[in-house]
């Protein structure tokens, strides 16, 4: 199972941009630790959290606003993370790949299409499509439900506190590959059943 978001796209650095910047231009105040609490919530929830931290517009409005320059972005240029692409295709090789994702279902796709990687994943979940986001295991619960498997025999792959944690919860061993530049909070590393130093070191041996 993988995470999109800092696994397999470098997309962090953009979100905070793009919503960092919403938030400015509509009244809110950015806080501190704005980013690594709306790592991993589902857009429902970072919507409802930007208005709370001062945004003049309904939740729907700012989900809507912050994603469709999000799509804007990526349709310039879709991220990828080192490795992303030969990583995917080397493990659907010999296992089923899942996804289980917070982007909204519209920049999965985009992602997935431009990086020509959606026929390596039998089923792909945005949060958007479950009660609850990350730290929730929501969303790796629904993604093997759609593969039909037990989530126990899953192998998730992650970079962020939250994600962790979802993965974790699900009952999931949990392979962290954390980001440079936005690592997770110890205690959530200490889930992890391994922790890679990117992907290239990502192999179907590693995740047996």
């Amino acid at each position: 199972m993988f995470d999109l978001d800092g696994v397999l796209v470098d997309s962090e650095p953009v979100w905070e941009e793009v919503r960092r910047a919403f938030v400015a231009e509509h009244g809110g105040a950015w806080q501190a630790d704005t980013q690594s609490r709306l790592m991993g919530m589902s857009t429902g929830e970072w919507a409802a959290y930007l208005h709370e931290l001062g945004v003049r517009l309904a939740p729907e409005e700012i989900a809507r606003g912050v994603v469709e320059r999000m799509a804007g972005r990526y349709r310039e240029e879709v991220p990828l993370m080192p490795g992303a692409v030969a990583a995917v295709r080397r493990l659907s090789e010999q296992v089923t790949l899942g996804l289980a994702s917070s982007s909204p279902r519209r920049l999965i796709d985009v992602v997935l299409a431009a990086a020509g990687l959606e026929e390596c994943f039998a089923a792909t979940v945005s949060t958007e499509e479950v009660a609850r986001g990350k730290p929730a295991p929501d969303g790796y619960l629904e993604a093997a439900r759609r593969m039909e498997v037990d989530p126990r025999g899953c192998v998730a792959v992650e970079d962020s506190s939250n994600g962790l944690r979802s993965a974790h919860a699900a009952g999931m061993r949990v392979i962290a590959v954390p980001h440079p530049r936005y690592p997770p909070a110890p205690d959530a590393l200490a889930l992890a059943w391994r922790v890679l130093p990117g992907l290239d070191a990502l192999t179907p041996e590693s995740v047996l």
